[in-house]
């Protein structure tokens, strides 16, 4: 593993190098790759144009950044910015100058990446949801040979970018990218084929979300009473990153889990609200209106954050954004624009 990484780590003091201006379209590749960025704007977008790839698009995420957390704990992944700091491989010889960035001092294991796992299955399925949009439409076949090819070329250019990004931010080394694009897109396969989440129960969400929580939780538990710490990443990103600043709690696992937990939650909760309405057959205008004022909404949930000085209040607090943050798109505003907006006829919202 030793070779593997000192590999990893020249390809990053490359990529630094030779791509030193193309930092902040690093900086943006990572930023969108964040699953933040798919629940406060590619979901609220898709909810009001698809409900049904909507819903995929949480349960991939969240199931798929579920596994993520697991695999990380089964697995430990090394980081660069520490690993170059603690091994031996270069023995007396000078170890080589890795560049930290404000993103790269992440918290927990490195392996798979999270990020590429997470932009691998998001983009997959929304490049699946447009061309199943395609068909439906009955799109000439060389303009639907065409279109599969520009999609595919576009995710496969994101997702190169992404992974660079992270390899170039000193954050996580090329295998591990590239098993979290290849995880994503398998994850992002497999939950798709699941057709109960598009008619999934309140008491389902409860009682998954209940599951996947308590399965992490008492896996942390087992593997702690076995003498594996499963925190021994945030003592390393304390001690290697050059700004304490830059290490946030929002990248530690539990953080991560809650913060998934709450997003299922507040998907379980929009559904089935009593303020819950179909937009569906309404108008274009009504469901734009739907989304702009959603995502206007989401700007100012997504300026909440919490001190960190408690990680317990820390992390419910973040599972009560993340849940509001899926129920105000998926409930709340349709409700609020429906209440305003519709006219009736017959006792009947037109």
């Amino acid at each position: 593993m030793d070779l593997l990484h000192s590999w990893g780590v020249e390809l990053s003091v490359n990529l630094q190098n030779k791509y030193r201006s193309y930092e902040g379209l690093f900086g943006l590749a990572s930023s969108v790759a964040d699953l933040h960025m798919t629940f406060f704007l590619f979901f609220p977008f898709w909810f009001h144009l698809r409900r049904d790839v909507a819903i995929r698009l949480i349960w991939v995420a969240v199931v798929g950044d579920w596994l993520n957390l697991v695999l990380k704990w089964v697995l430990f992944g090394e980081r660069p910015y520490w690993w170059v700091h603690e091994t031996g491989f270069y023995g007396s010889g000078p170890a080589p100058s890795l560049q930290q960035f404000p993103i790269t001092c992440e918290t927990g294991p490195g392996s798979p990446s999270g990020h590429a796992m997470g932009a691998a299955g998001v983009w997959y399925v929304m490049v699946t949801a447009l061309l199943s949009m395609a068909t439906e439409k009955q799109c000439p076949a060389l303009l639907y040979k065409f279109l599969q090819v520009l999609l595919t070329s576009v995710m496969a250019a994101v997702l190169l970018i992404v992974c660079m990004s992270r390899v170039y931010m000193a954050a996580h080394f090329p295998h591990q990218v590239i098993a979290g694009v290849l995880t994503g897109i398998l994850v992002a396969e497999v939950v798709s084929q699941f057709r109960w989440i598009y008619s999934a129960s309140l008491n389902k969400y409860f009682f998954i979300t209940l599951f996947l929580t308590s399965f992490a939780v008492a896996f942390y538990l087992l593997l702690r009473a076995v003498g594996v710490d499963l925190l021994w990443t945030m003592e390393k990103a304390q001690k290697w990153c050059i700004h304490p600043e830059w290490v946030h709690l929002d990248t530690a696992p539990f953080a991560s889990l809650l913060r998934n937990m709450g997003t299922l939650s507040g998907l379980g909760l929009g559904l089935h609200s009593p303020l819950y309405k179909n937009t569906k057959q309404r108008s274009y205008g009504f469901r734009s209106s739907c989304t702009a004022v959603s995502l206007a909404l989401l700007y100012v949930v997504d300026g909440w954050t919490f001190s960190p000085e408690n990680h317990t209040s820390f992390y419910f607090l973040s599972f009560g954004k993340s849940t509001l943050a899926i129920f105000i798109p998926t409930s709340l505003v349709p409700w609020a624009l429906g209440k305003i907006f519709t006219e009736e006829k017959g006792g009947k919202y037109r």
